[in-house]
């Protein structure tokens, strides 16, 4: 291990070269739908700051929680924040990952195993496989936990399940965590249903409405604030936050954060789209255009003048209405949106040839935290009815979420 002196020096110098948040999209497709690329320049996001966590990490057994999106970014593009950390003698010695696993290929709810990284010969502990959470034994002789994933602030997006998961691991086995902040490119609005204790599962374990407003960072001392880690416990907790940042800071994403999320158009339009993973009804999965557009081959062919038909692609190896003529709406060039919307999924089961058939009821429940949306879209309420059903809630949460709050 290097001297501590010469490590900072070495750090001191790599931060000199970084660039405060610019990087290049994977998608292939038009990421400048509705952002302004000028102010994501501005934004330095945690793992970029790393004078302000090295020193907690030298001479310490690392485990960090990562997957593709876990970046440094530099001028030139960008490295892997594990990459980094292992050429600079950190002692890492384990990585966790997560949904989608390490390098971020594996398919949404497709189990991630336990392997070796290639690149690093580092062990990787799936925490999306025989158990999502860390266990004792693949936590013991850790010293700190550094988590750092991109989230897209909806509650039904698991790595904040995550997240809270190995922060009660670490709780219960008193090893402290860094998280290293990131944007949420849904930062700028809360909307949606609260999720009710009854219904809590993977797709939402905490009392949160489904657009919840908060960066990873602030959401972790919710978590540890609000005594919502098992048992009450709580963990020492550090937060690198980020800098030149704003709830209302547009925010392009470099990386896609999953496989279907492939551009700002779809991470904005996901809160609302993704509702239908709850239904029959495809929400572009195995389509180049995933939550930018919707469609069944049982909705009614006469009230659309779009269709497309969904095959198995990268991140969706068996699609819903797979092989099957989908009539639906295009969404690809829909604006930036600052609620959640109920249109579609109205329009959808209002032309729908079967409605008995139309909801997962099950799925469909736990994605939006309570069985009262669907009842009341089969009673046939309009969407501003069900909004104002919302407010109560959404307000004292609201009122919540102040206390956590590390930018405006």
């Amino acid at each position: 291990m290097p001297n501590l002196s010469v490590l900072k020096s070495t750090f001191f110098c790599l931060v000199l070269t970084l660039s405060s948040c610019k990087g290049r999209t994977n998608s292939g497709q038009n990421n400048d739908a509705f952002h302004k690329k000028d102010s994501v320049k501005q934004v330095v996001v945690g793992a970029n700051r790393t004078q302000e966590y090295a020193p907690k990490l030298d001479g310490k057994n690392v485990g960090v929680v990562a997957n593709h999106t876990s970046v440094i970014f530099r001028n030139s593009g960008h490295t892997h924040l594990v990459d980094s950390l292992v050429s600079l003698k950190i002692g890492v010695k384990k990585v966790f990952a997560p949904e989608h696993g390490f390098r971020g290929r594996a398919d949404a709810g497709e189990l991630v195993e336990d392997g070796l990284d290639k690149k690093t010969g580092l062990p990787i502990v799936s925490l999306y496989g025989k158990n999502k959470k860390p266990s004792k034994e693949q936590i013991e002789g850790l010293d700190i936990v550094v988590f750092d994933i991109q989230d897209v602030g909806v509650r039904f997006y698991t790595y904040i399940a995550t997240l809270q998961l190995v922060m009660e691991a670490c709780a219960e086995n008193d090893i402290p965590i860094i998280v290293l902040d990131r944007p949420n490119p849904n930062g700028h609005y809360i909307d949606g249903p609260t999720m009710k204790k009854e219904y809590t599962s993977f797709l939402g374990m905490t009392p949160i409405p489904l657009v919840y407003g908060m960066t990873i960072g602030e959401y972790a001392l919710m978590l540890n604030g609000e005594g919502w880690l098992n048992n009450g416990l709580k963990v020492d907790l550090t937060i690198i936050p980020l800098q030149y940042y704003t709830h209302s800071t547009p925010y392009s994403l470099p990386i896609r954060p999953s496989p279907n999320l492939p551009n700002d158009v779809s991470i904005n339009l996901y809160p609302s789209l993704a509702l239908f993973e709850g239904t029959l009804v495809n929400a572009g999965r195995g389509t180049e255009f995933q939550f930018q557009r919707y469609g069944a081959s049982f909705l009614d062919s006469t009230k659309y003048d779009f269709s497309y038909v969904p095959k198995p692609n990268f991140g969706s190896k068996y699609p819903k209405e797979e092989g099957k003529k989908c009539f639906g709406k295009d969404l690809s060039s829909y604006g930036r949106m600052d609620s959640v919307s109920l249109q579609w999924l109205f329009n959808a089961y209002q032309n729908s040839s079967d409605k008995t058939k139309f909801f997962k009821t099950d799925s469909f429940t736990k994605h939006v935290g309570t069985p009262l949306l669907q009842q009341q879209i089969e009673e046939g309420l309009s969407e501003q009815e069900i909004k104002q059903s919302w407010q109560e809630e959404l307000e004292a949460f609201r009122m919540i979420r102040k206390k956590y709050l590390l930018y405006k």
